[in-house]
């Protein structure tokens, strides 16, 4: 179009010189045919080249035109170009079927395109589909000659696909003589961020208002200007009035504030008045529309005063605290409840005769009554707050290994740790026998919240049961196993024996020992010299034998021994060692000597050897042998069922009586 323009002034010029030159040729050539003068023919030649200069005159005024026109264009494209180039907001050229014909770095760049892709696309496409409507609109507007300027926001999208808020503003290009429209041209400012913070604060003030509501609280607000004091829907609902019921008067509220509640309630909003406190927060009771009393939590602040310094504006909120309160009160009740069941608690405790200690869930000393402090000989003030470990350190009395106190399963029935054998080590290293009971706290959610520890001081009651259990197992004469733990002892090892199923080097022996000559001793001493007499056979037989070797009295005169030796001759030479240490006893009696003997049956404790009593019996068998064979022998039985046939011979022995 412009350049149009500027051809026509230029072809007009070359017309021109056309003209004064064909014309100065036609006078060069008809001239001289015509039979004119010669001032006549100068006369026209004159006339002629006059013609001819000024047609050239009129040719250099044109072109100085069209040279300074085409300057004024070149400077006006410039500065448009500059401007668009340069330019912070995008703009854009764009053609009546929304064809972009040229577009800004800065409005491509705004919607992540190069210039060419986005020149190569329609505003339609790059428009967010719920905001088509709007580019339409005025599109059809600018067609119908209605509208010559625009404005307007709507999203475009960008070539990522997300959303981006942009302001529109722009005119319509029209042709000079028909007022036909050409194009548009735009410019687009990015208001993306604006616009998330207008739709942040919108979402915050629903939120607000929302929780407000949802809170059930009320907003006041005292304005001077307006001449009093307006308050939320939610407020007014709250003391049963209806909306704008209490409105107006700013000291109405004072006087529906309970009466003990009103002087400090006075005092605070007097104090915040003054500028004595930043915020007035109060709690107090108000009357509800109906007669009963609510509690009521009053915070508010005074955002404006005047020059000098008197309140103009003020807002606050109100909200009813009335379930709060009623459960503070509960609580109270409660508190001085539980203050007193801890009191009684606690004097039960001091008052038992069992020690306590109690822990928290991180093992640290909460409690320890008198008898704890006694028996573990630390203070509860040293206690308290210290670990456990530093208070209670329990053993265990067979391996030396510290009982544990470490937390229960949730759910765990309460345990005693060893508590028959759970011995307590001083910090002076003096010790004494307990029974404990450990039980774990569990709380409400099933959470550890700590150890009770309930101890006693065991150490005569152990002694006492290992005095008992040694009875139970011991004969009362001798010292010696009795006859029911030598059975249990020789029960275990016939089981075992069969589980092994032992080769012969890996059996035991068991010897029956039967004393020679003994009732002659308790006839004639009576029974006190022969309770000395088998006391003195009972350390015979231990001191011959190995600390391994079990030895017991089955009753009146007769013994029992178990040879931890797999070796028949190694039990023969044992038996001898034994009947040679009775035979050697000089044993005196009310000053006279005594002499006895010993006879011993010997068989093996194996796997096929069958059940306790039939080893026992096969050598008592061999015994009676050895008695028969003279005395002061020892006689081999062998495995299996007794058989006279096949029985060992006795070997009687020089020391034999």
């Amino acid at each position: 179009m412009r350049l149009r323009g500027l051809i026509r002034p230029h072809g007009h010029a070359a017309l021109a010189l056309t003209v004064a030159g064909l014309a100065a040729a036609a006078a060069s050539i008809v001239l001289p045919r015509l039979d004119l003068g010669a001032e006549a023919l100068g006369l026209c030649l004159r006339v002629s080249f006059a013609l001819a200069a000024g047609a050239l005159l009129l040719a250099a005024l044109f072109i100085t035109r069209i040279s300074d026109d085409r300057r004024q264009i070149a400077e006006s494209e410039q500065r448009f170009r500059r401007a668009m180039e340069d330019s912070a907001i995008g703009i854009a050229i764009v053609s009546l079927d929304g064809r972009i014909l040229q577009a800004n770095p800065a409005f491509a760049a705004m919607l992540g395109y190069s210039r060419e892709e986005i020149e190569a696309l329609t505003f339609f496409q790059l428009t967010h589909p719920d905001d088509l409507q709007i580019g339409r609109e005025t599109m059809e507007s600018m067609r119908a000659g209605t509208v010559n300027a625009f404005q307007f926001e709507k999203r475009y999208l960008k070539k990522d696909g997300t959303p981006i808020w942009a302001h529109l503003a722009g005119s319509v290009i029209r042709d000079e003589k028909s007022d036909r429209p050409l194009y548009l041209v735009s410019q687009i400012e990015d208001i993306d961020a604006r616009k998330q913070a207008e739709a942040r604060i919108a979402e915050a003030e629903t939120r607000w208002n929302f929780a407000l509501a949802g809170a059930g609280q009320g907003v006041w607000d005292f304005d001077m200007r307006k001449g009093g004091t307006t308050y939320s829907s939610t407020w007014v609902k709250m003391l049963g009035y209806g909306d704008g019921e209490l409105d107006g008067d700013p000291d109405r509220w004072l006087t529906m504030i309970h009466p003990d509640d009103r002087a400090a309630v006075a005092e605070a909003d007097r104090a915040h008045l003054d500028g004595k406190t930043e915020f007035f927060e109060a709690e107090f009771r108000m009357r509800h529309k109906d007669g009963r009393w609510i509690w009521i939590l009053d915070r508010g602040k005074a955002i404006e005063r005047d020059a000098d310094g008197q309140l103009i504006r003020a807002i606050g909120s109100l909200t009813d605290i009335t379930r709060r309160k009623q459960a503070e009160e509960r609580l109270i009740v409660s508190a001085a409840m539980l203050a007193d069941e801890k009191e009684r608690l606690r004097v039960t405790l001091q008052s038992i005769g069992d020690a306590v200690i109690c822990t928290d869930a991180a093992n640290r000393v909460t409690f320890m009554n008198p008898v704890a402090e006694k028996l573990t000989s630390v203070s509860s003030d040293e206690a308290l707050g210290k670990t456990l470990s530093h208070v209670y350190w329990a053993v265990d009395e067979e391996t030396g290994h510290r009982i544990g106190m470490t937390r229960l399963v949730t759910g765990e029935e309460a345990r005693s740790d060893q508590n028959s054998r759970a011995v307590l080590i001083r910090h002076d290293d003096t010790r004494c026998s307990i029974r404990q009971i450990v039980s774990p706290i569990i709380n409400e959610r099933n959470e550890f919240g700590g150890l009770v520890i309930v101890f006693q001081d065991f150490t005569d009651a152990r002694a006492l049961q290992r005095q008992l259990a040694h009875a139970a197992a011991h004969d009362a004469l001798t010292g010696l196993a009795n006859r029911s733990s030598f059975i249990r002892a020789m029960e275990g090892l016939v089981d075992q024996a069969r589980k092994d199923d032992a080769a012969v080097g890996g059996r035991h022996q068991f010897m029956y020992i039967d004393l020679d000559h003994f009732k002659l001793v308790n006839d004639t001493g009576g029974h006190a010299a022969g309770d000395a007499l088998l006391k003195r056979v009972a350390e015979a037989v231990r001191g011959v034998l190995g600390p391994k070797d079990i030895v017991a009295r089955l009753g009146g005169d007769e013994f029992a021994v178990i040879l931890k030796s797999g070796s028949t001759s190694g039990a023969r030479i044992a038996a001898r060692s034994i009947i040679d240490a009775i035979a050697g006893l000089n044993f005196s009696w009310d000053g006279r000597s005594h002499a006895i003997g010993a006879s011993i049956g010997l068989t093996a404790i194996c796997a096929n050897c069958g059940e306790v009593d039939e080893i026992i019996a096969r050598a008592d068998a061999a015994c009676y042998a050895a008695k028969a064979a003279g005395r002061g022998c020892v006689s081999v039985a062998p495995d299996g069922k007794i058989s006279d046939d096949r029985s060992e011979p006795a070997e009687p022995l020089a020391a034999a009586s």
